[in-house]
C-alpha cells in the first residue's frame, strides 16, 4: 500500500478476503509450513514464524489451521520442498510490480508468470529493476476509531517507530524491520485492533495511471497474480484513485 489510497486498498482487500478466505488461509498455511520447516515450530526461537503468525492473526485465521500447518512442518512426514523466488514485472502504465513466490515447481511457476504477464500488458523485468524502487519496512495501520492519536503516537515512538502518519481515516506506523516486533507487541499489549501489521515493501516513488483502460488492465493483472497459489505477497507502486 502506498500514499493516499491505502484505505481504499484496505477496503478492497477486505472485500476480496471475504470471498477468497479459503485461498488466503491456504497461502498462510504454506507460509507457516515453510517458516516452521526452516527454523522450527517454536515462535519464541523462530523470528520468521513469529512474523507469519502475526499475519495469520490479522487475517483471523483459525488457531486450529495455524497449529496444523506448524505440526505438519515439524512432524517430518512431508517431503515437499519449496523454493522462494521473486518475480519482477513492469505492468500497464509502467507500474512496477514484484511478487514474492513460494513454489514446489519452478518450471510451472515460470510458465504461469510468463503467461499472466504476456496476456495482461506486463513484461518480466531484469533482476533488481523493480525491487530497487521499494524499501522494506514494518507497517502497522490502525483505524481512527480504534485508538487515541496522542496515546498511540507516544506508544509507537517509545517502542522504536520511525514514523507516525495520521489522516482522517486513521494511523500508519512505520518502523525499521528490526524494530517491527517491538512496535507491534506494544500495540498488541493495549488490545488495539490493526488493519495491517506486517513487514512489507513500500514504494519509494509512485506511478500515476495514464488512463482508465490501463487502470482496468492493472487491476486484472494484480487480481490474477494475487490469486495464483504460488504468490505469497504482491507489491506495486501504482498511484490509484481513491475509488479505484
Amino acid at each position: 500500500m502506498a500514499g493516499h489510497n491505502k484505505w481504499s486498498q484496505i477496503k478492497r482487500a477486505k472485500g476480496a478476503a471475504d470471498v477468497k478466505r479459503g485461498k488466503i488461509f491456504s497461502k498462510l498455511a504454506r507460509e507457516l509450513f515453510i517458516a516452521a520447516k526452516e527454523g522450527g515450530g517454536d515462535p519464541d526461537l523462530n523470528a520468521r514464524l513469529r512474523m507469519v503468525i502475526v499475519k495469520c492473526k490479522a487475517a483471523n485465521m483459525p488457531a486450529d489451521n495455524l497449529e496444523r500447518a506448524i505440526a505438519k512442518a515439524t512432524g517430518g512426514g512431508d517431503g515437499v520442498v519449496f523454493d522462494e523466488l521473486t518475480y519482477e514485472l513492469f505492468g500497464p502504465g509502467g507500474v512496477a510490480i514484484f511478487a514474492e513466490i513460494s513454489t514446489d515447481n519452478r518450471n510451472r511457476t515460470a510458465a504461469d508468470m510468463r503467461q499472466i504477464a504476456g496476456k495482461n500488458g506486463a513484461n518480466i523485468a531484469t533482476t533488481g529493476a523493480v525491487t530497487r524502487l521499494f524499501q522494506r519496512k514494518g507497517q502497522v495501520i490502525i483505524a481512527r476509531e480504534n485508538a487515541n492519536e496522542e496515546e498511540l503516537m507516544g506508544l509507537a515512538i517509545e517502542a522504536g517507530a520511525e514514523d507516525f502518519i495520521a489522516d482522517e481515516h486513521g494511523y500508519e506506523i512505520l518502523a525499521d524491520p528490526a524494530h517491527f516486533e517491538a512496535v507491534h507487541a506494544k500495540i498488541e499489549e493495549k488490545n488495539i485492533p490493526c488493519e495491517v501489521a506486517e513487514v512489507t515493501h513500500l514504494p519509494l516513488i509512485r506511478t500515476p495511471m495514464p488512463d482508465e483502460e490501463s487502470t482496468k488492465m492493472l487491476h486484472r493483472l494484480i487480481e490474477l497474480l494475487e490469486d495464483h497459489d504460488d504468490v505469497r505477497s504482491l507489491h506495486h507502486n501504482a498511484e490509484l484513485p481513491d475509488d479505484s
